[in-house]
């Protein structure tokens, strides 16, 4: 998958990718279909960023949940 081309596909991914890394509990809530490709670059960055650590505190975990809250159409 190249997630350097923005496509709704590849936000799928990514959110999908993020909810299992951050291991959400109300990983449901956040449906990747609220995610549009405009935010596609703040998106790729997040998820980057979360597949480059193996563990997170609660307040990352409250910050990253938060910017995406922010990227939701």
């Amino acid at each position: 998958m190249d997630l350097n081309q923005p496509s709704q596909q590849n936000v799928e991914y990514m959110i999908e990718a993020i909810k299992t890394k951050l291991r959400m509990a109300t990983g449901a809530a956040m449906q990747a279909s609220s995610f549009t490709a405009e935010k596609y670059e703040d998106l790729k960055d997040i998820y980057d960023m979360v597949n480059s650590k193996d563990r997170f505190s609660i307040s990352e975990v409250e910050a990253l949940v938060s910017e995406l809250g922010k990227l939701r159409a």
